[in-house]
């Protein structure tokens, strides 16, 4: 027989669902719309019994007296969908190689290519990037700084990227030239991506709604994708003018398909369909 706690159902006020959403909005710039309130409720259901917590004002109270953060990171990794996987929206990949790449090759005098995946995730399209510059400069890479930063706001993932280590069945369908120099086998049904290839990537863990980008140097490019989608118009336009501030002359900024940009206030040309560039 199940028990009652096993049973127990949460509601949540319009006031607690409010706060809720204000203090994420505020902090993260996550936008929570008024039809996500049994969204919220499903997806935290489980933390608050965990908690042994009887209600939403209290769980806000929780939220907020958590010095460490983890609190608060658990709440937006139930309120958000870390969907990645290696080459996703592979034409975005496809236009890097073929022309972003080789522009950057010989524009870029200094040798120094910055690129900057922003809401990395897992990391699969942090290493893609990096194995498709690998592959790209080939015999000349030992003369380029093509190291690149990936960021995203949850430790959780950023250890599961830092680890490199994933299902064989998510690099089934890469190149097996690719498969073959990039990944060692590390278990049953396990691959890991190979420390020569994984020190390309340097992960840190970033808001991107913070006040001040700490970085010393612009980019070359910049990939957003799927980020977005949880922002507000007001806080979107923000973080693309940011963007556009951090970018060199020229350099491109690769969204989501599903996300767009105002064009005429943002300092970007269209390129294709997700990729813009800096005027």
């Amino acid at each position: 027989m199940m028990s009652s706690a096993n049973t127990k159902m949460f509601n949540i006020s319009n006031r607690e669902f409010a706060q809720l959403a204000s203090f994420i909005q505020e902090n993260y710039g996550i936008y929570l719309k008024e039809e996500k309130k049994t969204l919220v409720t499903s997806r935290l259901h489980n933390v608050l019994q965990k908690l042994g917590i009887d209600n939403f004002t209290d769980y806000y109270q929780h939220l907020i007296s958590d010095k460490s953060g983890a609190a608060v990171e658990q709440f937006i990794e139930k309120i958000t969908t870390n969907h990645t996987f290696f080459m996703r929206e592979s034409d975005h990949f496809q236009y890097f190689k073929e022309k972003v790449l080789p522009y950057f090759s010989y524009s870029v005098k200094s040798k120094d290519l910055r690129v900057w995946c922003a809401g990395c995730s897992t990391g699969e399209e942090a290493y893609t990037l990096a194995m498709l510059m690998d592959e790209f400069f080939s015999y000349d890479k030992s003369k380029w700084d093509k190291k690149l930063l990936a960021t995203d706001i949850s430790d959780k993932v950023l250890n599961i990227a830092t680890n490199g280590e994933y299902e064989s069945e998510n690099i089934a369908t890469l190149p097996k030239r690719w498969r073959n120099t990039y990944f060692t086998k590390s278990g049953e049904d396990k691959v890991r991506v190979n420390d020569w290839i994984k020190n390309e990537v340097i992960f840190r863990r970033f808001n991107l709604v913070t006040p001040i980008f700490p970085f010393r140097r612009k980019f070359h490019i910049i990939f957003c994708r799927n980020v977005m989608i949880y922002f507000e118009n007001h806080t979107k336009n923000q973080l693309v003018q940011r963007f556009s501030e951090w970018l060199e002359p020229g350099g491109y900024l690769f969204i989501g398909h599903s996300e767009s940009i105002d064009r005429n206030q943002s300092g970007f040309s269209y390129v294709m369909p997700a990729v813009y560039r800096k005027n």
